[in-house]
């Protein structure tokens, strides 16, 4: 594999499963050392932590809590001061939950926009203190932004909107720093939370003009591309990875 990625040092929020997990390896085997960052996971983040330092690469896992500004800050700061730069921040950490609306707390909301969106502002906020020319901001949102088939989605599909409409701003803030900020917007992907053969799938499955579920590699994939140096005029873009669920 190309070390298109090699000298530069990544943030993967929520890295220690599923998407987060895919788009950490994808970095690391491109070069990157690469911080895991994790909320309660911290066990299975050393694990692929220690994964990908036997596999050849560089990673470390840090525990920062998503929707706490703060630890937010705090972590990234601790993580350039050890590894010693910054070149790429992977907003992937978030949280889901299905409910009508009627049935939505206080709590749950505030849960949500804490880490879905509030926690990327604050992150990327943090990131661009040590970002220079080349950097890379990329944002893990969801197609349900533009499509959702299911009811109760309300909230998820609010926080994930959001993250692409700050995407777009934020690109023409940086644009003169040489710095690229730009969206992925997975569909159905298969992780432990929604497993291709799990009961939603069946529901799911209809809509994808692919047939399939897609795999945490293949948003990797997507995710080191713009992290590299070809996706230099990519920016403000949202790009879908679904399988044609939104076509």
């Amino acid at each position: 594999m190309t070390h298109t990625l090699s000298g530069k040092v990544a943030i993967v929020t929520g890295g220690s499963r599923g998407i987060g997990e895919g788009i950490a390896r994808r970095l690391a085997a491109a070069g990157a050392t690469v911080a895991i960052t994790y909320n309660s996971s911290g066990e299975q983040a050393e694990l692929v932590a220690k994964s990908v330092r036997e596999a050849g690469g560089t990673a470390l896992a840090v525990r920062v809590d998503a929707g706490d500004r703060s630890a937010v800050r705090t972590g990234i700061a601790e993580i350039v001061g050890r590894l010693g730069r910054l070149d790429i921040l992977v907003n992937n950490a978030g949280v889901g939950g299905v409910g009508a609306i009627d049935t939505v707390t206080d709590a749950d909301y505030d849960q949500a926009l804490a880490v879905n969106l509030t926690g990327v502002f604050v992150a990327s906020q943090e990131a661009l203190r040590y970002l220079g020319d080349g950097g890379r901001i990329i944002t893990i949102g969801s197609i349900n932004a533009d499509r959702i088939h299911f009811g109760g989605g309300s909230v998820y599909a609010l926080t994930k909107a959001g993250v692409a409409g700050l995407t777009r701003a934020l690109a023409r803030e940086v644009s003169s720093r040489g710095i690229t900020v730009n969206t992925v917007q997975p569909g159905p992907v298969d992780t432990d939370m929604n497993p291709a053969d799990g009961p939603f799938a069946e529901v799911t499955r209809p809509y994808i003009a692919a047939a399939r579920y897609g795999t945490t590699a293949e948003v990797g994939s997507l995710v080191a591309y713009l992290a590299g140096p070809d996706a230099a005029y990519i920016t403000g873009a949202t790009i879908n990875v679904d399988g044609g669920y939104a076509a």
